[in-house]
Order: structure tokens, then sequence, then C-alpha cells
């Protein structure tokens, strides 16, 4: 069994800002010399997430919309009460989707399906670098 792990940044726009960071992580397994196993891609910090996604732009929109009827950006959230930054909206989505997920890895390839790319989805009131921790075990 062996453990790689990579990082990379990228930056985002925030306020639902969705990347398509497959490429990345497709590198990440390259670089491993691992060919069977899991890779784990996790962002650090409490206002973004991954998931998975047709990465098109109608479907990206259609996700922007449902996350906002979901947990509207314009109503009252503790969070904002406490801090004054804004961006309680952000704190919930988050947790709502999660900061991580796991994809197959066998013979060197994510097993995704022909029309789902790993996003990440930034969710905080401003632009950010995030960093993103790709961990591969395997053989």
């Amino acid at each position: 069994m062996a453990v790689y792990s990579s990082l990379f940044q990228i930056k985002t726009d925030g306020f639902s800002d969705i990347k398509d960071i497959t490429p990345k992580v497709e590198n990440a397994i390259g670089k491993s010399n691992i060919s069977n196993g899991i890779a784990v891609v996790f962002v650090p910090g409490s206002t973004a997430g991954i998931t998975t996604i047709e990465y098109e732009p109608g479907v990206v929109e259609d996700l922007k919309k449902a996350i906002e009827r979901l947990t509207p950006q314009n109503i009252h959230y503790d969070h904002d009460a406490r801090w004054g930054d804004g961006n309680g909206f952000s704190h919930v989505r988050a947790s709502l989707l999660g900061p991580s997920l796991s994809v197959p890895i066998i013979n060197s390839d994510l097993q995704l399906g022909a029309w789902q790319q790993i996003v990440l989805i930034d969710f905080d009131n401003r632009p950010r670098t995030r960093e993103v921790c790709v961990q591969i075990l395997g053989e």
C-alpha cells in the first residue's frame, strides 16, 4: 500500500463560484505512480466544498440556483450577527455539501462517469485562493 499526497491552489470569485478541478486531480494521480486505489480530494476551510457535476454552463447555473433556493444569501444568519462578516450563508452551504470526495482509481483512471467532473465550489462572499489536498492511496 502506498500513499501519495499533493496540494494545489485555485483562485475563485466566491458566491458559489464553481471550478472544474478534475485535470488537477488526474495530474496528481499521474505523479503518484499508483494505478489502483482511491483518490480523496479535500478542501480545508468552512466556506467551500467538493462534489461532482456535469461541468457545462446549464448545469452549473442550475446548481447555483438550487443552492440559492436551499440556503438563500439574503436571510438572517446568526453567524453574521456575531461576526459581522456577512458570510453565514457560505458556512451553511459548505456544511451541507461537505469538504471532500472519494473516487476510485482503476488502471490509473479516475472512475468518473462520461459527463462527471470533480468541482470545487467556493461559497464565501469574496474572492479566495483555495488550497486543495489530493491524497491517493493504493498500489
